[in-house]
């Protein structure tokens, strides 16, 4: 099932009938107190997003959605008119796995909603992570270090599984976005380097095993020196 928040009814309708076409389940909400009531009966698949909207915007609920550890991962795509680089950085740090500008052609949003799918689907098999006294369990949404849990932001925490599940591999910068922030992010802003700061701080002790390859990007160390 795939939620849009968007108040405008003719784009609302257009977007939910695109969807079923394309064999998606689809629901629109006009508003955010809608939205809040079909969250508390059914968790979706994935969340079309408005920023723009009568009362509550969608910033505000975004936050919300990655503050609650049951929706923290559900992904969700911003849709706005609003196409400046700092409305792109602050929809895709509050945690949007990607972002749409209006007007945008329906095949394109439905590409862009498989491939956030693709990238968000659970893997199968429960993994754990250990370098030196840090622990993440992905499934979990948990990350402790020398036992005493750290608490991350969305996409620090995707940032960081990220780097973890390619231990001793360089990650160039645009490989780094992509995953974490996904298609059409502005390569040359500095939210990758602004988080590998603050995931370093917050990992105190461990902090150091997020090494950056200079010019190239980061890489994750399987120990810790």
């Amino acid at each position: 099932m795939i939620y849009l928040l968007e108040d405008d009814d003719s784009i609302r309708k257009l977007v939910i009938y695109t969807l079923e076409s394309q064999q998606f389940s689809a629901e629109g909400f006009s508003n955010a107190t809608a939205f809040w009531e079909a969250m508390a009966v059914q968790t979706p698949t994935l969340v079309l997003l408005d920023i723009m909207l009568p009362g509550e915007d969608g910033i505000s609920v975004l936050r919300k959605l990655r503050a609650d550890p049951a929706t923290a991962a559900v992904p969700v795509i911003m849709m706005t008119a609003k196409n400046t680089e700092y409305d792109r950085v602050q929809g895709l740090d509050a945690g949007a796995d990607d972002y749409i500008s209006k007007p945008f052609g329906m095949m394109e949003l439905v590409a862009r909603v498989r491939a956030v799918l693709r990238r968000t689907e659970p893997k199968n098999e429960s993994t754990e992570y250990r370098v030196g006294d840090l622990y993440v369990c992905p499934d979990r949404h948990e990350v402790k270090v020398a036992g005493e849990p750290v608490h991350l932001t969305y996409k620090e925490f995707l940032l960081l599984c990220t780097l973890l599940e390619n231990q001793g591999r360089v990650l160039t910068r645009e490989i780094l976005m992509d995953k974490v922030w996904g298609l059409g992010v502005e390569r040359e802003n500095r939210t990758l380097d602004v988080h590998i700061r603050t995931l370093r701080q917050k990992l105190g002790s461990v902090g150091s095993c997020i090494q950056t390859i200079r010019n190239v990007g980061y890489r994750l160390e399987d120990r810790v020196e």
